[in-house]
């Protein structure tokens, strides 16, 4: 049986990468006085200066986690989806949600479908206390397939306390914060173990009553948790676990990771690493793997950041000079 990658699946992790930094090499025109950028592009939110505070942006979609709510007409929870990979970029950073706007792109308007995504667009902003200010549907049948969901956040952070991971230092601990399940990435690798095995999305989860596309249809977590761990806690770096899995946590530092106790992943992710023959170092960076944050904070408020973050929280490893090991795995 053949090794599927997420390249099999026609996603190219560093064909990506190299896309964004041609892209960035580009884009060097700035705004000058208010409103002027703070960071570069490419960390997780965009900072633009407002005075005495920083407007955070973000933008992001749900990706082909989609074709599966086609497939299975469950639409309700995508829109969680939607917001939840915005907001969670904005607690990157150390910023507080205050609104957002959607982008509905669809093949043929079908108002059972926009009705379910309102609801799971609903939830997500209760559980993120943003407002929905606005949006955009657009009907494209010569370009879109199904449909496409994304859209954009605002946040607001005091300047001063805004976290890009500059403060991390060796000792440090990385508190590991579980997921909810794929959340939104990786679902072009996880579609094609599905369609190349003996299952299907209709098919029950070994061992669950739920079916595998109700398993892989589960929203993805928001961490407003984070909130309130700021204000206790002194953040020195966080990393939104999403598209190329562990490898996300090269984005905060330059300096090494030694993570010796891992998050237990959820049942699913052993399931599609079976169907798909998958190498458990593929698994770790394009999945997120049962963790959907990492948090580092000093060692002595290590216990305190898990307590707050709640069940399945725990200190996973710590900040080291060099090197990238994960258990076994090697990822540099």
């Amino acid at each position: 049986m053949r090794r599927l990658t997420y390249a099999d699946s026609g996603v190219d992790i560093h064909a990506e990468n190299r896309s964004i930094a041609a892209m960035k090499a580009v884009l060097t025109s700035k705004r000058k006085g208010f409103g002027a950028p703070i960071t570069e592009i490419g960390h997780y939110a965009g900072l633009l200066d407002m005075g005495d505070f920083a407007l955070a942006m973000t933008t992001d979609g749900v990706g082909s986690k989609v074709i599966i709510a086609n497939i299975l007409k469950k639409w309700d929870t995508v829109g969680i989806d939607c917001i939840a990979m915005n907001v969670n970029d904005l607690l990157a950073i150390g910023a507080e949600p205050i609104a957002f706007v959607d982008y509905l792109a669809v093949e043929k308007v079908d108002l059972e479908m926009a009705e379910q995504i309102a609801v799971g667009l609903k939830k997500g902003a209760e559980i993120s206390n943003i407002a929905i200010v606005g949006g955009e549907t657009a009907s494209l049948p010569d370009i879109i397939r199904g449909f496409d969901l994304a859209g954009t956040a605002i946040g607001i952070v005091d300047k001063e306390r805004v976290i890009t991971g500059e403060n991390i230092k060796v000792g440090d601990a990385i508190v590991g914060v579980p997921s909810s399940g794929l959340h939104s990435n990786g679902y072009t690798l996880a579609r094609k173990i599905v369609s190349e095995s003996e299952y299907s999305y209709f098919d029950k989860m070994p061992g669950s009553i739920r079916t595998i596309g109700e398993e892989l249809l589960t929203p993805t977590r928001i961490y407003i948790e984070l909130l309130h761990l700021f204000k206790k806690i002194e953040v020195h770096g966080l990393s939104h676990i999403t598209g190329s899995g562990l490898l996300k946590l090269r984005r905060i530092t330059d300096l090494g990771y030694e993570i010796t106790d891992l998050l237990e992943p959820q049942s699913v992710f052993r399931l599609l690493q079976d169907l798909g023959n998958v190498e458990e170092i593929e698994m770790y960076r394009t999945f997120n793997m049962g963790m959907g944050f990492a948090i580092i904070v000093s060692e002595d408020e290590a216990q305190e950041a898990c307590r707050i973050m709640g069940l399945g929280s725990k200190i996973i490893g710590s900040i080291v000079k060099e090197g990238f090991r994960a258990g076994k795995l090697e990822l540099n």
